[in-house]
C-alpha cells in the first residue's frame, strides 16, 4: 500500500509562505516583547450556538481590536467543522462577530490537508456535506469522486431506501476509474448511504464493480477529518458530530471483516498536527503585526473536554517534550542522541495526525500551550461554576474520544475553567499582563 509521506514537505512550503509574507505594517505594533501570545478559538459553543451568536462573543472581541477594527494579537478560528469554503466561514463570522474575520484566521478539520501533497495527484472518494468537491480541489486534490458520483456510475449499491432504487429495468453500470483513497470531510446528510458505498470500496480495493474481498487487508488508504462525537447548536442537548457517523463505519467494518478499519490519518481537533498548523498561522499573522520575537504561548479556548482540551493539553505536553528532546540532543552535541518527540511522549500515530517526529524541527516552537474551557457548550453546568473545577471535570462517566486515543484523564483538565469567552479572554489578558480597553 502507498503510504502517506508528505508531511515534512508541506509543513516546510507553509513555513516559507509565513517568512515570505507582507512586510509588517508601519501602523501602531502591539508587541509586549517576551509576552507575545496568541489565542486559538473554537466556534461552535464558544462564540456561536448554530447560527446565533453568545452575547459574550461580541463583547469579548471588543478587547481584541482596536479602534480601527485591527487585532492586537494573532488570532486563529480552529473548528472542527469542515461543510464549507474558509472565505464563507470568515464572512459567516465577519457577520456574527462585527469585526473583520480573513479567510487566513480559520482553520477548518481538513485545512491541514494541504500537507498531504503525496496524496493530490490520487484519485479519491470524499464524503461529507456542502461544496465537499470544492474544497477538496481547493486543498489541491485533483482528482475528486463524490458519493454522489459513485451512486450514479453504480445505480445498484444504494438500496437501504425503497424509493431511491432503480425501478423498472436495471440500470447499466457506467464504471469509473478505481479510487486511490477515501477522505471523509464530515458527517453526511445520508448516513445509510455514505456507510454502504464507503464499506464498498474499502472491501473491493477501490472499485465496488467487484465483489468483496474480505481478506484483502489492510485496505486503501483512509483519511478522517473531525473526529467529534458530540456538538452543540441551538438545541438543549447534544447533537451527533462526525465522530458518531465514524464510530458506525469502524464498527460495520469490523463486524464484516473481523478487522478493525485503519487510517492513515485522523485530522482535526485533537490531533497535533491540526495545533501545529494552527501554531503555523498563528507566527504568519504575528508578523504582520509587526512583533519581531516568537509567539511563546498559545491560549485554546473550548467547550468540548474531547477534542478542545484535550487536544490543546495534548499539543500542550508534545510542545515539552520537544523542548526536552531539543535541549538533550544540544547537550549531546549531535553525538548519538536518537531520541525523537515522539518517543518522549510516546504519543500514537493517530495523536500525531498521522506524522512520526517532524515537528520538533520546525522553527521555533512556542513554549506551552493552555487549555480555557467555557460553560457556553458541550461542556455545561446549568448551577454555574463548580467549587473544584479539576475534580468535576475529570470524572467523565463515559470516554468520548477517538477508538484510536488513549484515554488519559489528566488530558481533559483544562488549565483554566471559566463561564464564557469574554471571561476567557479578560483571563489571558491578566496573565499576560496586557490591559483590557
Amino acid at each position: 500500500m502507498q503510504r502517506v509521506r508528505c508531511w515534512k514537505t508541506g509543513l516546510q512550503l507553509l513555513k516559507s509562505a509565513c517568512e515570505g509574507a507582507a512586510k509588517p505594517s508601519t501602523s501602531r505594533k502591539y508587541s509586549h516583547g517576551a509576552g507575545s501570545f496568541g489565542l486559538l478559538f473554537d466556534i461552535d459553543g464558544v462564540l456561536v450556538r448554530g447560527r446565533t451568536p453568545i452575547p459574550a462573543a461580541k463583547q469579548c472581541f471588543k478587547n481584541l481590536v482596536d479602534r480601527h477594527g485591527k487585532y492586537k494579537v494573532p488570532v486563529v478560528f480552529v473548528t472542527n467543522a469542515g461543510n464549507s469554503m474558509r472565505q464563507a466561514k470568515a464572512e459567516h463570522l465577519s457577520h456574527l462577530l462585527e469585526v473583520e474575520v480573513t479567510p487566513d484566521q480559520v482553520m477548518l478539520s481538513h485545512s491541514p490537508l494541504r500537507m498531504f501533497t503525496d496524496i493530490h495527484k490520487m484519485r479519491v472518494l470524499v464524503s461529507g456535506q456542502g461544496p465537499i468537491e470544492e474544497v477538496a480541489h481547493n486543498l489541491g486534490f485533483q482528482d475528486v469522486v463524490t458519493i454522489d458520483m459513485l451512486r450514479d456510475a453504480y445505480p445498484l449499491l444504494d438500496v437501504v431506501d425503497h424509493n431511491r432504487r432503480p425501478k423498472d429495468k436495471i440500470p447499466p453500470t457506467k464504471g469509473l476509474r478505481p479510487i486511490d483513497a477515501v477522505i471523509l470531510f464530515g458527517e453526511p446528510i445520508r448516513w445509510e448511504t455514505n456507510l454502504q458505498l464507503i464499506v464498498d470500496v474499502l472491501l473491493s480495493s477501490g472499485n465496488p464493480d467487484n465483489v468483496w474481498n474480505v481478506a484483502r487487508y489492510p485496505h486503501i488508504p483512509l483519511l478522517a477529518c473531525n473526529m467529534d462525537l458530540l456538538w452543540m447548536a441551538e438545541a438543549k442537548s447534544p447533537r451527533f458530530g462526525h465522530g458518531m457517523f465514524l464510530v458506525c463505519l469502524e464498527s460495520m467494518y469490523k463486524k464484516v471483516t473481523g478487522f478493525d478499519l485503519k487510517y492513515e490519518a485522523l485530522i482535526g481537533k485533537p490531533s497535533v498536527v491540526t495545533y501545529n498548523y494552527a501554531e503555523l498561522l498563528i507566527r504568519k499573522q504575528a508578523k504582520r503585526l509587526g512583533w519581531t520575537t516568537p509567539v511563546k504561548r498559545l491560549y485554546a479556548i473550548g467547550d468540548n473536554l474531547m477534542s478542545d482540551i484535550y487536544g490543546a493539553n495534548l499539543y500542550d505536553h508534545y510542545l515539552q517534550a520537544s523542548q526536552r528532546t531539543k535541549a538533550q540532543m544540544q547537550v549531546k552535541s549531535g553525538g548519538g542522541g536518537s531520541e525523537t518527540v515522539e518517543d518522549a511522549l510516546k504519543m500514537t500515530s493517530a495523536e500525531l495526525g498521522g506524522a512520526s517526529g517532524v515537528y520538533g524541527t520546525e522553527g521555533d516552537l512556542p513554549e506551552g500551550c493552555s487549555s480555557i474551557l467555557v460553560c457556553t457548550g458541550v461542556y455545561s453546568r446549568e448551577e454555574g461554576l463548580p467549587s473544584d473545577p479539576a475534580h468535576a471535570v475529570k470524572d467523565q462517566p463515559t470516554f468520548h474520544g477517538h477508538r484510536d486515543f488513549r484515554f488519559d484523564p489528566s488530558l481533559t483538565e483544562p488549565t483554566f475553567l471559566v463561564e464564557d469567552v469574554k471571561e476567557a479572554v479578560e483571563l489571558v489578558f491578566q496573565q499576560e499582563g496586557w490591559p483590557l480597553e
